[in-house]
Parts: structure tokens; C-alpha cells; sequence
């Protein structure tokens, strides 16, 4: 990791790294393969944003879900002074030139008490400045980064519509060309951050004719222009504290500098954004059952019945041992596939397997954990059943595994 993230990391008042609980003082399972697959300084940064989420959002998480808020102001503006919205980010441009495993590494960190904190900057950099990034023009890239580095500025990517969910191939929001640049009409949904964001993504269909993968484009349209119209969903019982917003374009002028990419290579560009975005959201996955890993062995170890700890009988072993392999094997899987995503050759079929079993293997041994520690494991302060629920979105959210399974067979069946 350069030099200057790790300045800008340590730069952080010491404030945030003292209250700790008491979980900084058990040493988790998951640092212990982390530290023998990266380098030192990339250990180090974890460290640091894991300490920063143990002295801030651990001791807040539970108010933040009782009184039903989302991530506070103040607390994304923590995150921001900490450098995370410019992550990966070039220098140049006011970041910190961080790689896709410097991501991954802050979503373990973060993901680990809460989903919804660790997605806010997540989807901020994978989902709002990434495609900026692989398909913006100079221009574009001078107009926005340095806000969006500084978290003074936040993209979100419009993409699943009510009537489009897996086939996000083919939009139903229109983009139509005029005098002045772009027309657009429908509406997104489903959108991460959209309550933060200065600028939407708008992935719209601009070509019916078009051959297949040809018939879309990416646009940029300021969330304040005439016609914007953002109401958060409600009702949703999954990563609470994250903002999930409906985004309706009614007559929506942009300029003809608004395109992203290639004009009728939409798709180009989400399904490169799409491929570092399931990286991040398998590491959600690894964090929840780092957290039931912990939490698991040392309940085991104090609950006692029939005069002895639970943690002697073999069948609760079973899952301690079970949700220990997953931590390893997702962990290592994760930062091997991270390399490759920095070195632009990871394939679509990778990123999907990773995201489809660590989300379904997460979403599987959590029960088991919550079976192991018995009634408590309802207990919000517990914290197993906030990540029970939130690992529902790890199996729908960028791509749903059904349709995931049907990317990864299509090599098989050549």
C-alpha cells in the first residue's frame, strides 16, 4: 500500500482506538490468516480500520438500529477524515491509491459489526467512483474524484429497476439523444447511498435494435437536476442503516459530456463494476462468519450445561470447526481474487463463484452458530442476528446467486 494511505490512516485522532470493549482485547480468528496473506503495511491499515470500527461503531450500532437511523452524519464524516472514501482512489486525483485489496480489507474491518457501515463507503468507491475510474474521461475524472476522495461528494449506480432485477442487460429507464445531450426517463431502485449521493449513474437503454450488450449506456446526472425525484424504500428489515433509495427520472436534461464510457457499452461498464462490487460483498459474507466464529468459541467456552462447558461437545465443535475453515478459505479465496482484479485479469465466472459461496455458506453456518449459543442469539445487543439478516442481501445483492449460477455454468456446458 503506498506510503500516503498508511500516513493518512495513522493521521487519525488516537481518540478513535481507545474504547475498544471487549472484544480489541480477544484476538479474532480471521487476523490470524490475514496477517500470514498480506503484507505487513496492508496489515497494518486493517488494524487500523478495525480498531476505528471497534472505538465507533460498536458502541453505537445498537442505538443506531433501536431508534432506526441510518449511519449518521458524523460518523460518515469519521470515515471520510480516516481517508476511506479516497481508498482507492489515484493520488493524483486526492486519493490514497489504494488497490481493490485495500477495499476488500476495510469491508472485513467494517463488515464485521455492521453490513450497513461497511457497504455506505463500499458501494461509494465499488459501485460510485469504480466505473468513474475504468471509464470516465480525463475531464470527468478531474470534475468529481477529488470531492468524491475527500467523501465531500458521493456516486451511486442506478441500476435495478422495479420490472428489471437480473436482467439488468436490457433497462427499461430510456436515454434518448436531443440538441443538448441526453433525455432520461424511469425509474431505479434498490439504490446504495442514494440519500448521500451528489450524482447518480444511470445505466439506460439507448438502442433497442442494438445487438445484445450493445443496446445500453452510462450517463452521470446530478441528483439535484430538474426532474431527480429520490424517496428512501421503506420497510426493509436488511442493512437498516444503510440508505436504499427509489430514484424516478422525469424529463431528465443532461449534457452531452454526461456519458460514461462508450456510447451503447452500458453494459461494458456495469459488468466491470459489477466484478470488484461481488468481491466486496463476499467479504461482507467473511466477516459475518468471522463475527459468529468469535462469538460462537467464546460463548461456547463460558455456557455451561449437564456441569460443563458446551463448547466439549463434539457437535457444537462441529460448527466452531466449520465456521473456522469458511474464515480461512473465504479469506484466502478473497485476497487472491483481489490480486487479480488489480491486474485486470480476473474473469466474471471468478468473481461470481467467490460471491456465491461465501454468501451461501455464511447465510448456512450462521444458523448453526445462533443454534449453537440457543435463545440469546435473538438478543439484538448479541449481534447474530443482525448479520443473519443482513447476510440475506450477500445472496441477492449485485446479482442474485440463482442468476449468478447460470454466468458460472456457461463455460461448463462449451
Amino acid at each position: 500500500m503506498p506510503g500516503r494511505l498508511h500516513t493518512t490512516v495513522r493521521s487519525a485522532p488516537f481518540s478513535l482506538y481507545v474504547h475498544c470493549g471487549f472484544m480489541r482485547r480477544m484476538a479474532r480468528r480471521i487476523d490470524t490468516y490475514l496477517k500470514r496473506l498480506v503484507s505487513e503495511e496492508k496489515f497494518d491499515f486493517y488494524s487500523v480500520v478495525r480498531d476505528f470500527a471497534d472505538a465507533e461503531i460498536s458502541p453505537r450500532i445498537l442505538d443506531w438500529e433501536r431508534d432506526h437511523t441510518l449511519v449518521p452524519d458524523d460518523a460518515i464524516a469519521k470515515m471520510g477524515e480516516l481517508g476511506l472514501f479516497g481508498l482507492p482512489i489515484e493520488e493524483r486525483y486526492g486519493g490514497q491509491g489504494g488497490d481493490h485489496t485495500d477495499l476488500v480489507l476495510m469491508g472485513l474491518a467494517l463488515g464485521y459489526w455492521s453490513h450497513s457501515v461497511a457497504i455506505t463507503p463500499g458501494a461509494a468507491l465499488s459501485l460510485g467512483a469504480k466505473p468513474l475510474q475504468l471509464s470516465g474521461t480525463e475531464e470527468q475524472k478531474q470534475a468529481h474524484l477529488p470531492a468524491l476522495a475527500r467523501g465531500e461528494r458521493m456516486f451511486v449506480f442506478g441500476l435495478t429497476e422495479p420490472g428489471r432485477g437480473s436482467d439488468a442487460a436490457n433497462p427499461q429507464v430510456t436515454a434518448k439523444k436531443n440538441a443538448s445531450g441526453w433525455v432520461i426517463n424511469g425509474e431505479k431502485c434498490w439504490s446504495t447511498n442514494a440519500k448521500w449521493a451528489s450524482h447518480v449513474i444511470v445505466h439506460a437503454l439507448t438502442d433497442p435494435d442494438g445487438r445484445n450488450g450493445r443496446r445500453s449506456t452510462c450517463l452521470i446526472a446530478p441528483m439535484d437536476a430538474p426532474g431527480v425525484h429520490y424517496q428512501e424504500m421503506s420497510g426493509k428489515r436488511v442493512w437498516e442503516q444503510s440508505s436504499t433509495g427509489s430514484i424516478v427520472f422525469d424529463n431528465v436534461q443532461v449534457a452531452a459530456d454526461s456519458l460514461l464510457g462508450e456510447e451503447h457499452n452500458g453494459f461494458k461498464v456495469m459488468a466491470t463494476t459489477l466484478n470488484g462490487g461481488r468481491l466486496f460483498i463476499a467479504a461482507l459474507a467473511v466477516a459475518s462468519i468471522a463475527f459468529a466464529l468469535d462469538k460462537c468459541s467464546t460463548y461456547a467456552e463460558e455456557r455451561e450445561q449437564f456441569g460443563a462447558p458446551i463448547g466439549r461437545f463434539q457437535r457444537v465443535q462441529d460448527v466452531i470447526v466449520d465456521l473456522d475453515i469458511a474464515v480461512e478459505r473465504g479469506t484466502t479465496w478473497l485476497m487472491d481474487l483481489c490480486g487479480r482484479f488489480d491486474k485486470g485479469t480476473l474473469s466474471r465466472e471468478s468473481a461470481a463463484k467467490c460471491k456465491v459461496d461465501c454468501s451461501q455458506v455464511a447465510s448456512d453456518l450462521l444458523v448453526q452458530a445462533m443454534e449453537v449459543c440457543g435463545g440469546v442469539s435473538c438478543l439484538d445487543e448479541f449481534g447474530l442476528i443482525r448479520h443473519h439478516n443482513d447476510l440475506f442481501v450477500t445472496r441477492v445483492g449485485e446479482g442474485s446467486n440463482y442468476a449468478l449460477r447460470d454466468l458460472i455454468v456457461r463455460p461448463l456446458r462449451s
